[in-house]
């Protein structure tokens, strides 16, 4: 392209002789939560599925003790297996299995269990595999057991270990097994030896070559992944699993450390199991190994408000000085000498040296009660007190606006809590709309970390909006300390929650495109943010107020409804009634019409919408309609402000399992939540009458004559190239960072001022169409880098990138 050709160039100036504003050192980390099956099957690397029978139907309603377990009778042997919880092993650990060989077959082999492992068991040739399993004899001679790895037909035995003499008290026997195959789908099996009963329990298979090679430690390829982003600190263990569905479900964490039959084992509250043998000492040896500091969330002395049918419960007044207690422990456990009494329980695990406890998260998406205030202030005062050097992390409610986030921020200021847990699961555009929200907030006040956020979608779109809000991030780091993108695993076939950042299976782990935006910020992590002008960058265009809105009514997942006497007019009127329902579109589910207006959706596991387009004139109206649930778990959508395709506004009747009501935004066919839930389900069979007035940006909606939201939205015009430029001292670089979320190349001219660069810049890029996704297998694009040895260059559309220059400058 000739020069005259270039169109007009984006200007942007660094000043790079300027001191700067100090960048937290501990800006970007990461969040895990045991959600979408991350730990036991995923990071945790055991590959035996309930080794200690301790599932129960309270787990997951299909599940009992047995479960992913069967008897084996084979080669002429027969018996039975039970589950007994009579003097077990540990009181934590209450349930066994009673292996009874009535007859012995070929070579004396009696009865065996066989364990299919979480979507089978992965091994693979010439790899080492310990085995372990505590073993009583309770009668007979059935005093040995062999253990092996085999087909999942059984017809091929890849390796084999024996494990004996079995004694009349619970003992440990152990063995390694070198497999002699690979197989992604293989078996592992316990047989006995001779006629007679065996107890078993913690029966386990586990990889040799673990992360760091630690025995009983973390799926090599999944802590490699995870500390290739190089974080600066680590979040665990929750999230929701934190606090729990009730008082007994609250992760407490001198329960997951020690011997692993000492630990408590509990439902996880994601509906599945939680083993503990990824507890609070394998957390930390994780931080430890990667370089990462450890940031452990702890209860806030209240349970999740989303347990039913309590609600949010505090710990009782007599019990709270004990659970200060809990909390104080931690700080000596991960910090104390290794002769204090905590510190010595550490030591004992092989951790003679304090871990370094810097933060501590004190409660999670809590609700701002009463209760909360008054458990929180007790807690946090008690670590002020004896733990002045701890970093106290508070929590500011599920989302970045809304009642309990301002009541959060009024309570945190109160109480002087030096950093508030912020967490935002939004659409790209509302990320691009809000890289303007920390510039204005209180540099003395608490400082924010963004423990939660994700931009709906794994594709191009919402990594270049994660792109653009970490550059927010970077440009405010003296107040922004912390962030971390959440989820950061899901398993193929048991995930519960999208996006996420990182998707495995038994063999194979895939980042996304969020991943690589995470990872090129994080290793181009600076001290200090620099003074940055861009001139003539792509600003967002004035989007034309629509003349018309469409409408909608739907139902959510396998919600089955009807629907009559819709009705459209101006504010302040009945309103007229809509053209019928037979002059709608079905744009999702099954519909029936009836002759007396009726409409009824009675399809099952899908979201449903009937759309009427152009239905209202804007921006001010009434739309209202009845409604009636028949069958199913939540309730209705009722649609309004369709402007475009892909883009309105929806008020979510009975959702979220039915809990409650709430206002939501769609955009670019992208939906995320307004505010706070109302409480408010929806009876089956019972007619309602839905009314949601319009009048521009402030939207009301009645449930049966009841104000049940009145909100305004105001969005603020999206950042669609956002820049930041930082120093990093240590190496002597001033990295340039650039999300272009527009569908064209910007051609840009960099000026560093103050400065000598000689060197050119290494340039690292990530593009790929904006629709593009990356779960499962699929990778549209990969970061590419190469040098460019010049000022001026071009950002590809839907790009993020980072260039990286030497510097010299004028002064010190």
């Amino acid at each position: 392209m000739s020069e005259s050709a270039r169109p007009v160039e984006t200007v942007i100036e660094v000043d790079a002789a300027a001191s700067g504003t100090a960048i937290s050192p501990d800006l970007f980390g990461v969040f895990f939560e045991d959600l979408n099956h991350a730990a036991d099957g995923g990071l945790y690397a055991e590959l035996v599925q309930n080794r200690s029978f301790e599932y129960t139907p309270a787990h997951r309603p299909e599940w009992h003790a047995l479960t992913a377990w069967e008897l084996l009778e084979r080669d002429g042997a027969a018996g039975s297996v039970t589950v007994s919880a009579d003097a077990p092993l540990h009181p934590a650990n209450p349930h066994y299995a009673v292996l009874r060989t009535t007859t012995a077959g070929a070579a004396g082999r009696g009865a065996a269990l066989r364990n299919e492992g979480f979507d089978g068991i992965a091994v693979r040739a010439d790899a080492a595999y310990d085995v372990s399993v505590f073993a009583r004899l309770a009668d007979d001679t059935a005093d040995r057991l062999v253990a092996q790895i085999e087909s999942r037909d059984g017809s091929r035995v890849y390796g084999r270990a024996e494990l004996g003499p079995v004694q009349g008290s619970w003992e440990r026997h152990s063995a390694v097994i070198t497999c002699e195959a690979t197989d992604p789908d293989a078996r592992f099996t316990v047989i006995a030896v001779g006629v007679g009963t065996l107890h078993l329990d913690l029966v386990s298979l586990f990889p040799q070559a673990t992360f760091r090679d630690r025995p009983g430690g973390l799926r090599a390829d999944l802590a490699q992944v995870i500390a290739d982003l190089k974080p600066k600190f680590v979040r665990f263990p929750g999230g929701c699993v934190a606090h729990g569905l009730g008082l007994g479900n609250m992760y407490r964490w001198p329960e997951t450390v020690g011997p692993l039959q000492s630990r408590r084992q509990q439902r996880n509250l994601w509906g599945y199991h939680q083993s503990m043998g990824l507890g609070y000492y394998e957390y930390f040896q994780f931080c430890e190994d990667i370089g990462a500091k450890p940031l452990p969330v702890v209860p806030a002395g209240v349970c999740c408000q989303n347990t039913e049918p309590t609600g949010q419960v505090g710990i009782p007044e007599k019990e709270m000085p004990d659970y200060i207690d809990e909390i104080l422990a931690l700080v000596e456990w991960a910090n104390g000498p290794a002769d204090s009494p905590w510190g010595a329980l550490r030591a004992a695990a092989g951790h003679p040296e304090p871990f370094g406890l810097e933060y501590l998260g004190v409660g999670n998406e809590d609700t701002i009660t009463d209760t909360f205030r008054d458990r929180f202030s007790r807690i946090h005062d008690a670590l002020r007190e004896h733990h002045p050097e701890i970093t106290v992390v508070g929590t500011v409610g599920p989302s970045p606006d809304g009642e309990d986030w301002e009541k959060g921020w009024a309570f945190a200021h109160e109480r002087s809590v030096p950093v508030v847990d912020e967490h935002s699961y939004k659409s790209p555009r509302w990320f691009l709309e809000n890289t303007r929200r920390f510039d204005t907030m209180d540099r003395e006040g608490p400082h924010l970390y963004i423990g939660e956020y994700a931009a709906r979608g794994n594709d191009m779109r919402s990594a270049v909006a994660e792109a653009a809000y970490m550059i927010a991030m970077e440009r405010n780091g003296d107040v922004v300390r912390l962030a971390s993108y959440a989820p950061l695993l899901a398993k193929s076939g048991h995930t519960q929650w999208l996006p996420d950042l990182i998707y495995f299976d038994n063999t194979s782990v895939w980042p996304t495109l969020n991943y690589h935006v995470q990872r090129m910020h994080s290793v181009n992590s600076g001290d200090n943010a620099l003074p940055v002008t861009v001139v003539g960058a792509p600003r967002a265009r004035p989007v034309p107020e629509a003349a018309r809105h469409g409408v909608h009514v739907g139902t959510s997942h396998d919600t089955r409804a009807e629907f009559t006497d819709a009705r459209i007019g101006p504010l302040g009127a009945a309103g007229s009634p809509a053209p019928e329902f037979a002059d709608w579109q079905a744009e999702s589910g099954s519909w029936e019409r009836h002759d007396d207006g009726r409409i009824r959706q009675t399809a099952y596991g899908t979201d449903a919408r009937l759309v009427l387009a152009e239905a209202a004139d804007g921006p001010s109206y009434v739309f209202s309609v009845r409604a009636r649930k028949n069958a199913g778990s939540e309730g209705f959508t009722i649609g309004f402000a369709a402007t475009s395709p892909g883009n309105r506004y929806q008020w979510s009747v009975g959702g979220w399992l039915n809990r409650g009501m709430r206002l939501q935004r769609v955009d670019d066919g992208v939906l995320h939540d307004l505010n706070d839930p109302v409480a408010g389900p929806v009876e089956t069979g019972r007619w309602y009458d839905l009314r949601v007035e319009v009048d521009g940006r402030r939207i009301r909606c009645y449930r049966d004559g009841r104000l049940i939201h009145d909100f305004r939205d105001d969005p603020a015009t999206p950042e669609l190239f956002a820049v930041s430029a930082v120093r990093d001292s240590a190496a002597g670089d001033v990295i340039i960072k650039i999300a272009n979320s527009t569908p064209e190349p910007v051609a840009v001219r960099l000026r560093l001022t103050g400065t000598d660069v000689d060197t050119g810049f290494t340039r690292t890029a990530l593009t790929a169409p904006p629709l593009a996704t990356s779960r499962f297998g699929t990778a549209p694009a990969t970061p590419v880098e190469d040098r460019l040895p010049g000022p001026i260059c071009d950002i590809p559309p839907h790009s993020f990138t980072v260039l990286r220059t030497r510097t010299g400058t004028d002064q010190p």
